[in-house]
């Protein structure tokens, strides 16, 4: 079982290139970058995780530019969105970007992407069909994927519609870098199952109090529908600091739990990624 950490990038907390290397010292495997653009002072759609929205949620850099700068300073650590919010992204553009950051990183990227729950966030991006925003997200995905491995990309759907282009660079990974969808259990389970190559849940949600209760039926569902379970590795958000639960996430077959680490100065942030690095060698 391999260790991500995730952190909100801020003007106020350490920065990707003094946390990555940081990382990668201490044999975390993988850097996260979550995405919120803005925070729409309008907003009544309610945070998943309950509770007040943080305030790191508005002050969030973007993500491709912090894991970009993380890219030059690594040489081993994978670098992933979680989650970039598809909906809110021309597709063509977020193609681009993709490619580009693997290209930079050597083939180190991880697609992370969600379709989001802040319905005024998208709004302001011009994604005011909330309901229709999974199928868009699958359709954009869809586009990415034609861009990456097509010469002459084409792509001809519902919501996205564009006509043969020429667009490069490609990705380095082949035939691009995995997609991982996030989402709660049943409904993002099934959604990385029909397009994803890995799914990525949060450990706790409202509805339940560990996904990995979950894991079981998830590889039925997988089976069910023609998938090898192996194909779509789960990636859990938000571990807790135990070694017993990390030791039973591992022999569930989870491939990556990712940590929250605090949008904080590098003296609240260093003693907690020493503190992970002491479980990680106690688990592996």
């Amino acid at each position: 079982m391999q260790f991500g950490a995730a952190m909100f990038f801020t003007d106020t907390a350490i920065g990707a290139t003094e946390l990555a290397p940081l990382l990668e010292q201490r044999d975390f495997e993988s850097l996260w970058a979550p995405e919120h653009s803005h925070i729409p002072l309008s907003r009544r759609s309610p945070f998943p995780a309950g509770g007040d929205l943080p305030r790191k949620y508005a002050e969030a850099m973007d993500p491709f530019v912090s894991l970009t700068a993380a890219a030059v300073v690594t040489q081993r650590l994978k670098l992933g969105t979680g989650v970039c919010l598809v909906t809110q992204r021309d597709p063509i553009q977020t193609a681009k970007l993709v490619a580009s950051i693997d290209q930079i990183s050597a083939g180190r990227f991880l697609f992370g992407i969600g379709a989001g729950w802040n319905a005024e966030e998208m709004a302001d991006h011009g994604t005011t069909d909330f309901k229709s925003r999974f199928k868009l997200m699958r359709e954009r995905v869809a586009a990415m994927q034609a861009i990456w491995t097509q010469d002459e990309a084409e792509y001809h759907g519902e919501l996205v519609d564009f006509p043969p282009m020429h667009a490069w660079p490609k990705p380095r990974q082949r035939p691009h870098p995995p997609v991982i969808v996030g989402g709660a259990f049943p409904y993002g389970a099934r959604r990385a199952i029909a397009y994803g190559n890995g799914w990525i849940p949060h450990r706790a949600r409202p509805q339940y109090d560990d996904v990995s209760s979950f894991m079981p039926q998830f590889r039925e569902m997988a089976a069910a529908s023609g998938r090898d379970p192996a194909g779509i590795p789960v990636t859990l958000w938000g571990p807790p600091a135990d070694r017993d639960t990390l030791l039973r996430y591992r022999d569930l077959g989870i491939a990556r739990v990712v940590v929250s680490l605090d949008s904080a100065s590098p003296d609240s942030v260093l003693p907690a990624i020493d503190r992970w690095a002491e479980l990680i060698r106690s688990v592996r």
